[in-house]
Order: C-alpha cells, then sequence, then structure tokens
C-alpha cells in the first residue's frame, strides 16, 4: 500500500454512540441506592429477629413477608394506572419513598410478630405507591435503544445500596457492639438521604395530551402478548418465595447471625455487577433468552439449596442466585416497555408488579406449610419445580425473539 492509500474503510461514518442514560435514570438510581442502604440494613436481620427474639416459626415468617408483598402489589397496580391518567408521575414516587422511610425503623420498637407485620405491610405501601410510576418515569426518561441498559443500570445501582447496607449492619453489630434494635433506628438515615435526592434531583418528564389514555380501564389496552408474559411470570411467582427463607436456610447449614449481613451483602454484590451487562445483552439479542436462562438459574439454585449440607454451600448458591437477578430483573421490565404503548407504561408495570406480588402471599405461606411439613429440601424442591414449568412456557407465549422497538415509543 502506497504511503497515500487509504484503509478500505477509512471514510465510512463510525457507528454512531448509543444515546446517554440521562439524568433521571442517573437521579433514580441514586434515590435507589440509598433506599436499599436502608431496607437492607434491616433486612436480612428480620428473619433472625422474628425467630429468635421474638419466637416466629417459619410459617410465620413467611406469612409476614407475603402479607407485605401482596399489599403493595395491589397500590402497584392503582398507583402506575393513576400516573397514566395525571401528568405527573413524581409526586406519586416521592409519596412513597416518604411513606416508607417514615416507617421502616419503627421495627426497632416491635414486641411481637403481629407489629413487624404492621409495619413491613405500611413500609410495602410505600413501595407499592412508588415503583410503578418510578419505573414508567424511567421508560419515559430514554431512548427505546437503551431501556435495558437503563433498567439495568437502575437495578445495579438497587443492589449496591443493598450492598453497602448489610455491611454497615455487620459493622455496628460485629464491631460497635449496639443492639439489634438500635441498627433498625439507624435505617432512617440513608432512607432520608434517599427523599432528599428525589426530591432535589429527579424531574418530570414532559408528556403530550395524546400520551394519555382518556377512558381506559386499567385493563385496556395492552394487548395479548403482555398478557401472555404476565401469566407466566404468574406462574413463576407462585414457586418465588420471600428470600427470608434462604437466609433461614443458610442459618440451618450453619452460617452464624453475625455474618448474614455480609452473606447478604455478598449476593448483592453479584446483582449489582451482572444486572447492566444483563440489561443492555438483551438490547442486542432480546429480553426472552435471558429471562429464561435466568429462571433455569433460579430452578437450579433452588433444588441445590434444598440438598446442600454444609456452611460453604451457601455462600456459593447465594453467590449462584444473584446471577438470576442480573439477567431478570432490569430485562423483564424493558420487556414490559416493549410490548405495551407509551400511554399505558404505567398501567403495565403496575400488572406486572400485581403478578409478582399478588401471589407473594399464596407462595411464601406455601414454601413455610411445606417446610414445617415437609422439611426444607421438599420446599426448595417444589420453588424449583415451579420455575423450571415458567422457564418451558415462556418458549411458547412469546416470538422467538421479543426485540426493543426501533426508536423512541
Amino acid at each position: 500500500m502506497g504511503r497515500d492509500a487509504l484503509p478500505v474503510n477509512a471514510g465510512a461514518p463510525a457507528p454512531p454512540a448509543a444515546p446517554a442514560l440521562g439524568r433521571n435514570v442517573i437521579a433514580l438510581s441514586a434515590v435507589s441506592f440509598f433506599t436499599d442502604v436502608s431496607s437492607e440494613m434491616i433486612y436480612p436481620l428480620i428473619p433472625v429477629f422474628l425467630a429468635t427474639t421474638l419466637g416466629a416459626s417459619a410459617s410465620a415468617v413467611g406469612t409476614v413477608e407475603g402479607a407485605a408483598e401482596s399489599t403493595a402489589a395491589l397500590l402497584k397496580l392503582v398507583s402506575g394506572w393513576i400516573s397514566d391518567r395525571v401528568k405527573r408521575r413524581k409526586p406519586l414516587v416521592v409519596a412513597g419513598y416518604l411513606l416508607a422511610t417514615v416507617v421502616r425503623p419503627l421495627i426497632g420498637f416491635a414486641q411481637s410478630v403481629a407489629q413487624v407485620m404492621a409495619i413491613r405491610v405500611t413500609d410495602r405501601v410505600g413501595k407499592g405507591i412508588r415503583t410503578a410510576p418510578r419505573d414508567a418515569l424511567i421508560a419515559d426518561s430514554v431512548d427505546a435503544s437503551v431501556r435495558g441498559r437503563a433498567f439495568g443500570f437502575h437495578r445495579a445501582a438497587d443492589h449496591a445500596g443493598a450492598v453497602v447496607g448489610p455491611l454497615i449492619a455487620f459493622a455496628v453489630l460485629r464491631w460497635e457492639g449496639i443492639p439489634l434494635r438500635h441498627v433498625f433506628l439507624w435505617a432512617a438515615v440513608p432512607g432520608a438521604v434517599a427523599v432528599l435526592v428525589l426530591v432535589l434531583a429527579v424531574r418530570e418528564t414532559p408528556r403530550r395530551d395524546d400520551d394519555r389514555p382518556q377512558a381506559v380501564h386499567l385493563e385496556g389496552g395492552l394487548g395479548g402478548r403482555f398478557w401472555a408474559f404476565i401469566a407466566v411470570v404468574l406462574l413463576f411467582t407462585l414457586g418465588n418465595s420471600t428470600d427470608a427463607f434462604l437466609l433461614l436456610r443458610a442459618s440451618q447449614l450453619g452460617v452464624p447471625a453475625a455474618l448474614a449481613p455480609l452473606l447478604w451483602a455478598m449476593l448483592h454484590v453479584v446483582k449489582s455487577l451482572s444486572s447492566t451487562p444483563g440489561g443492555a445483552l438483551s438490547d442486542r439479542i432480546g429480553r426472552k433468552p435471558l429471562i429464561v436462562a435466568g429462571w433455569t438459574v433460579y430452578a437450579a439454585v433452588y433444588l441445590l439449596f434444598g440438598r446442600a449440607t454444609e456452611a460453604w454451600q451457601a455462600w456459593a448458591l447465594f453467590a449462584a442466585y444473584g446471577i438470576y437477578f442480573g439477567l431478570t430483573e432490569g430485562v423483564e421490565k424493558a420487556l414490559v416497555t416493549d410490548l405495551v404503548p407509551s400511554a399505558r407504561r404505567g398501567a403495565a408495570f403496575g400488572w406486572y408488579n400485581l403478578a409478582l406480588g399478588v401471589a407473594a402471599l399464596p407462595a411464601s405461606v406455601l414454601f413455610g406449610v411445606i417446610w414445617d411439613r415437609a422439611g426444607a429440601p421438599v420446599a426448595f424442591a417444589f420453588g424449583a419445580a415451579m420455575a423450571a414449568l415458567a422457564a418451558a412456557g415462556l418458549l411458547f407465549v412469546l416470538p422467538a425473539q421479543q426485540q426493543r422497538a426501533p426508536g423512541r415509543s
């Protein structure tokens, strides 16, 4: 090649850079980070607190967490639908985060299982109010070509907070020697920071008048493929009991209570590291392959949890469990956005979260009953079987590849 010769592709334009995630995605991710610092200071300690301090059974633990999630699910549907019909989503998001921040630390004063349940339900009411409008606000704020990455990034920040929270709890319990109840009270501090960031940094995304349905029922205008996906999600969720049972199983296998926050933190390290790559990969190859793979990982992990006999196996399985979240959480939300019109995103996220939450109570209660009557191995085998059925079902209810729609929609 001569000195003046040019490479064959020298004049070809460079491929366009991927659109930026934008201010709202970054800010809402920060809000979720600080919120999870607060909530995850508490969550891994609740099963131990219920079982040791308050003397609760496995069935009671399942009932507390199942009731909390089921309550939140109904509110997610209503708040999402309302956010479609009004001009602003942010007030609902602020109200939800504020309520949870105020009530969450009150577990430190609880004297009975019923009081813990009331506090957890109220905390989840806040989550129910905020979740669908927040997810719709994220979808409204980004280009369609990076939806998977945006939701994956948000989930990564959320899980990063869930790493920091248990580490703080471990540090103060192990080195400062403060009582367990005081850890619950200190959780108010990062929660307050989250609300402050939300109020000051998140902006409402303007929507045209024709983006809002004028007289659409809760279930209208979402399409058959969306409902088929929701049916399979519901099937999966019936076997997806509260993660409190995983912590209880780890305790059975010999993981001491003082190390439970570290175990929980490790889980969220894997979640955080895998969420953004998982979401970005779904932008390229489609959502369905990632979700099927994630549900298959879930089934394998649950089956092995039932057969585990050593403490080190609990650590290994918690790490593998985090991969399931990275492959599915952000990807499922991106798929919901792909399947519905932009004017129905709030309601769609409401129905999606309803499917996740409405089965939480029967799933967790059933899991606890099976555990109490037949033992942990049988209970975990049940969860694995439901996940495997759902993964197989998803292969039939959606097209071979569900790709994002081109352009901003």
